[in-house]
C-alpha cells in the first residue's frame, strides 16, 4: 500500500474534526429546537439551511472519524507491538481527554450560560455566568461535552485490542474474517449493501435512526455499540489495506447519491407532516440513515484517496492543528454569536462569520501558542518549529 494513501486518510480524519467547528457554529441558527443538547439560539436569525447542513454533517462525520481511528489503531497494533499501541493511544487520547476535560469544563459552562442568557434577553447574564466560579464543585467535570468522542474512543480502542488479542488465539476465525473483509471491500455495491444491512439491524435494535452521542460520564451502551462498530470496520479495513484503491470506484456517485438521500430525509422530516423527528423510531428514517452513512463513508473516503494522496504541506499543517482546533473551538462558537446578536444580517452570514472567526482564533493560537510548545508535543507527540509548515 502506498504511503500517500495513508496521508489521505489522516487528512480525512483532520477534516472530520474540523467539521465539528462548522456543525457547532450552525446549531445556534437552526430552526430546530435542540433542547439541552444546544441551549443557544439566535431566534431572530434562524435559517432552515443550517438545519440541513447540521443533518448532512452529522450523518457521516463521527462514523468516518471512528472508522479512520480504527484503521490507524490496527496499523499501530500490527506494525508495532500491542503494548506500544496501547502506550501511544494512552498518550494521545487518554491523557489529553483527562487534562482538557478538567480545563474546559468551567469554561464551557460559563460560555453556554452567558450566551444562552444573553440571547434570551435576560438581565445580569454575565453576573449569573460568573457566580458558579465561587463554588468548589463547579470545577468538577459534570459531562464529557464535545470530548465525548475521546471518551468513547478509549473504550472502542480497549475493546478492539482485547478482541484482537483473543482472535490471535483463533487463527482460523481470524483468517475467515480477513477473507470475508477482503472480498467485501473489493466490491463497491456489495460493501455498501453489506454494511448498510448491518447498520439497519443495529439501528432497528437501538430503535433510532440517529444515535445521539452521550455526553454523560456514565458510559452509554448505545453510543458505545454504534461507534465501536465503525471502529471495528476501520480495523478490518486495515487488514484489507491492499484494496484501498478500490474505494475510488464510484466515489463521486456514492457521495452525490448520499447528499440527495440526506436532503430527501431532511425534507421528509421537515415538510412531510408525518410527525417525524430526526431521532424518531421509523423504518423509513432508519433505512435512509443506514444507506446514507455508508454511501458517505465510501464516497468521501474514496474522494480523499483519489485527490488527497499527494503530500501537501498545507494539509499536513491542518492535520497537526486539527486536534487543538477541535478541543478549544466550542466555547468560541458559543460566545461569538453574542457579538452578532443584534446585527440584522440574517442567519447564514452570522453562521459564516462565527465559523470564520472561530477558525481564525483557533489557528492563530495553535501557531503561536501550541505548535512549537509542550502543548503541541502533548497533543501530537512532537514540537514543530513555528516557521515549519511541513
Amino acid at each position: 500500500m502506498k504511503t500517500q494513501r495513508i496521508h489521505s486518510l489522516d487528512s480525512l480524519r483532520a477534516i472530520m474534526m474540523m467539521l465539528g467547528l462548522v456543525l457547532h457554529s450552525a446549531l445556534t441558527y437552526n430552526v430546530t429546537n435542540h433542547g439541552n443538547v444546544w441551549t443557544i439560539k439566535d431566534t431572530e436569525s434562524t435559517n432552515i439551511a443550517t438545519d440541513f447542513l447540521v443533518l448532512l454533517i452529522h450523518s457521516f462525520r463521527m462514523p468516518i472519524f471512528f472508522l479512520i481511528a480504527g484503521f490507524f489503531g490496527a496499523m499501530l497494533f500490527y506494525e508495532r507491538k500491542p503494548w506500544q499501541m496501547v502506550k501511544n493511544r494512552t498518550a494521545r487520547i487518554v491523557f489529553p481527554f483527562i487534562v482538557f476535560l478538567c480545563i474546559l469544563g468551567p469554561i464551557l459552562s460559563f460560555s453556554f450560560n452567558y450566551a444562552s442568557d444573553t440571547l434570551n434577553g435576560q438581565e445580569n447574564a454575565l453576573t449569573n455566568a460568573i457566580q458558579p466560579f465561587s463554588q468548589l464543585n463547579f470545577y468538577i467535570p459534570k459531562s464529557t461535552s464535545h470530548l465525548w468522542f475521546l471518551y468513547y474512543l478509549i473504550y472502542s480502542t480497549a475493546f478492539a485490542v482485547i478482541l484482537a488479542l483473543l482472535l490471535k488465539k483463533v487463527p482460523k476465525l481470524t483468517s475467515q474474517i480477513k477473507t470475508i473483509g477482503s472480498w467485501v471491500f473489493q466490491k463497491p455495491f456489495v460493501r455498501v449493501l453489506f454494511f448498510s444491512g448491518i447498520t439497519f439491524l443495529l439501528l432497528t435494535i437501538l430503535k433510532t435512526p440517529m444515535v445521539a452521542p452521550s455526553t454523560s460520564l456514565t458510559p452509554d451502551l448505545y453510543t458505545f455499540i454504534y461507534f465501536t462498530f465503525f471502529y471495528l470496520v476501520g480495523w478490518i479495513l486495515y487488514t484489507s489495506k491492499q484494496h484501498l484503491a478500490t474505494l475510488m470506484k464510484y466515489d463521486w456517485l456514492f457521495t452525490i447519491l448520499a447528499i440527495v438521500l440526506v436532503m430527501s430525509q431532511g425534507a421528509i422530516i421537515q415538510y412531510a407532516d408525518l410527525g417525524l423527528k430526526p431521532n424518531s423510531n421509523s423504518f423509513l428514517l432508519i433505512t435512509f440513515s443506514s444507506l446514507i452513512v455508508w454511501l458517505f463513508i465510501f464516497g468521501i473516503t474514496g474522494l480523499f484517496i483519489r485527490y488527497g494522496s499527494h503530500h501537501s504541506k498545507r494539509m499536513r499543517y491542518i492535520s497537526d492543528a486539527s486536534y487543538w482546533v477541535y478541543l478549544i473551538h466550542l466555547p468560541l462558537t458559543a460566545l461569538f454569536p453574542i457579538l452578532l446578536w443584534k446585527i440584522p444580517i440574517g442567519g447564514i452570514p452570522k453562521f459564516l462569520l462565527v465559523t470564520t472567526a472561530t477558525a481564525l482564533v483557533c489557528f492563530v493560537t495553535y501557531h503561536y501558542c501550541v505548535r512549537n510548545t509542550f502543548i503541541g508535543k502533548f497533543l501530537n507527540g512532537r514540537k514543530y518549529p513555528r516557521n515549519n509548515h511541513s
